[in-house]
């Protein structure tokens, strides 16, 4: 059962996306908080496997909080739900340490099957961030720099990119999914981050991989 967290501040907002929760056999809403400062606390009484975080929050916003949370509880994911598109709230939800980045027009097969997939430890980004993510970066002057990637690494990396799951990518690259595994903690390493969000920011950012 994956425990949640709603955290938003507005009532209509939480109560709609608990009903639409209580409907999954397999997800279970823990609890709720309507302010920043409120989160901690929450977390620390329900230990949920998956914080489902606005933005616009009274006190601290959810980008503060996301980075405290991720601080003091690594384990627990962190799901992005707004209504800000702007590139700087992406790139700093991702920096903060967010396994995933959704807008609130996402419908609700969307929100569950992304909270599922966070839960599982996949990254989420709501396809029309990931085009402004990759814009955003080729943009930005990047420097070129060598890596110690493999060949198969690289081609992992443009599968995270690309939003693929471990299973999605084993099949794409005829692999097993515990082999993918592997690349994926040896990609972590090597480029010293500890999430799938921060392995594609970089992986845009230094031009790791190729794109259309």
């Amino acid at each position: 059962m994956i425990q949640v967290l709603l955290v938003d501040d507005h009532t209509v907002l939480r109560d709609g996306i608990r009903s639409i929760l209580d409907l999954e056999s397999d997800i279970q809403v823990a609890g709720e908080a309507v302010s920043g400062n409120e989160v901690l606390m929450k977390v620390e009484e329900y230990r949920p496997d998956c914080i489902l975080m606005d933005i616009n929050l009274p006190g601290k916003n959810g980008i503060e909080v996301t980075s405290l949370v991720k601080s003091q509880y690594p384990n627990c994911r962190v799901l992005v739900l707004t209504m800000f598109e702007d590139d700087e709230y992406l790139m700093e939800a991702l920096r903060a340490g967010a396994d995933g980045y959704l807008l609130k027009d996402s419908s609700s097969e969307q929100v569950v099957a992304a909270i599922r997939m966070v839960s599982q430890g996949d990254s989420v980004i709501h396809p029309r961030m990931t085009k402004k993510l990759i814009t955003y970066h080729q943009q930005t002057k990047s420097e070129s720099n060598e890596n110690t990637l493999t060949e198969r690494e690289k081609e992992i990396l443009f599968e995270l990119v690309k939003g693929l799951s471990n299973k999605e990518i084993a099949e794409a690259l005829f692999i097993s999914d515990k082999t993918v595994k592997i690349h994926i903690n040896k990609i972590f390493k090597k480029l010293n981050v500890k999430s799938r969000s921060q392995a594609v920011i970089y992986a845009v950012r230094h031009q790791l991989v190729p794109f259309s």
